[in-house]
């Protein structure tokens, strides 16, 4: 585990706070604050024990120029919300005199928002002069940004080289949640795998089958999987030239001893269109003009009964084509059942991945899993095992 505010004295200091405020937009105002919402704790701890906190993040990809759809101005009132109606006082540059001037006319508790890193090229180029400027902002550094933590720019690597660096608390939560599933876990542990291609998932694949107990397949990349093992799944989505990179999972996974779970039966319909008609079918038994839209009844109560012998599940892409109801309805059974055995104490569950996210906030069950990320790419690449430089940086 990195460095934790624990072990840093930030009385009087200047603390920069790399942050993830790169946030969904409509209209001009937040329209989902959680990662706000979340950074805040670390803020408010910070400014309560008299740092002056200058916080900084990307927003988009403005390419290293001035995009004012792009500024961070706007976040300026939603963080003051989320700090209880702190002040914020913004900073038009994020390094340079502007930044300075505000930074060191500041008092102990004063929180500041630079504007968006990535107006600079420097940044995600992590170019060691621009992480420098950055350095003379402050005297300590704090990392809460885990969902950045994969990128190796200058605010979230080579910075966290050029001054005494820690995990902020959002940071240590996510880090502590991810070593409970796969570090050091309590077996048996499941994970549930989801998504539509079996290629943007390979490593994911080959690092958990040699980690859980049981890995149950999902959405359209469950199809290539019975593809592989000769299932005509219809005019399904399917990657036909992955059946033998399929075959090999299933060959690690049985080596490893760890049960793969794939559907016994589907739904399908002719099209991909809310309330299609549809029908449920056993997978042997597609018709070659239908497709795959969701798990069947039978595979989801079957999938939930398992995790009653589960003591740890994680979660990463949904069951099935969640977005048009009906075929929510797998995905939901199964959130649902893992809520529940959450609440009562049998189950730790930890979920990740922006489908992931959405489907369970349509089950409604967003609040009740033991640890939910709203990390995407990062979440994801230490699920396949890699080391994120932004965590390297902090040990």
């Amino acid at each position: 585990m990195p460095t934790t505010l624990d072990d840093f004295d930030v009385i009087g200091k200047r603390v920069f706070l790399r942050a993830d405020l790169n946030v969904p937009m409509r209209d001009g105002a937040v329209s989902d604050a959680t990662r706000i919402l979340r950074l805040a704790t670390t803020i408010i701890e910070l400014a309560d024990k008299g740092a002056v906190v200058v916080v900084a993040s990307h927003f988009g990809r403005p390419m290293g120029e001035p995009v004012p759809e792009m500024s961070l101005a706007p976040l300026a009132g939603p963080l003051s919300a989320a700090l209880g109606g702190r002040n914020v006082a913004f900073a038009n540059d994020c390094v340079g005199a502007e930044a300075q001037k505000i930074v060191a006319a500041a008092s102990a508790g004063d929180v500041i928002l630079l504007e968006n890193l990535r107006y600079h090229a420097g940044e995600e180029d992590n170019d060691p002069e621009f992480a420098a400027d950055l350095a003379r902002l402050a005297d300590l550094y704090v990392n809460d940004a885990f969902s950045a933590a994969h990128r190796a720019h200058a605010s979230t690597e080579a910075l966290a080289h050029l001054l005494p660096a820690a995990a902020g608390r959002m940071m240590e939560a996510e880090l502590d949640a991810l070593e409970s599933v796969l570090g050091s876990p309590d077996h048996p542990v499941g994970a549930i795998v989801g998504g539509a291609k079996v290629s943007t998932k390979l490593d994911l694949l080959g690092n958990l089958v040699a980690k859980v107990d049981m890995l149950a397949i999902g959405g359209a990349m469950a199809n290539t999987f019975l593809h592989a093992l000769g299932t005509d799944v219809g005019k399904s989505l399917c990657e036909h030239d992955m059946a033998d990179t399929a075959r090999d999972i299933l060959a690690q996974a049985d080596e490893a001893r760890c049960e793969v779970i794939l559907p016994a039966d589907a739904v399908v319909a002719a099209e991909f269109a809310e309330h299609a008609p549809s029908e449920v079918v056993p997978v042997g038994a597609v018709p070659g003009d239908m497709m795959i839209l969701d798990v069947g009844p039978g595979s989801a109560n079957g999938l939930a009964a398992k995790l009653n012998n589960l003591k740890t599940l994680v979660w990463n892409g949904p069951l099935g084509a969640f977005e048009a109801p009906p075929f929510d309805a797998g995905t939901v059974m199964v959130a649902r059942i893992a809520a529940d055995l959450t609440r009562a104490g049998s189950l730790k569950t930890v979920a990740g991945g922006g489908d992931t996210v959405a489907a369970l906030a349509a089950a409604d069950v967003l609040s009740e899993f033991s640890y939910v990320s709203t990390a995407g790419g990062a979440f994801l690449e230490w699920l396949e095992g890699k080391e994120l430089p932004g965590i390297k940086a902090l040990r």
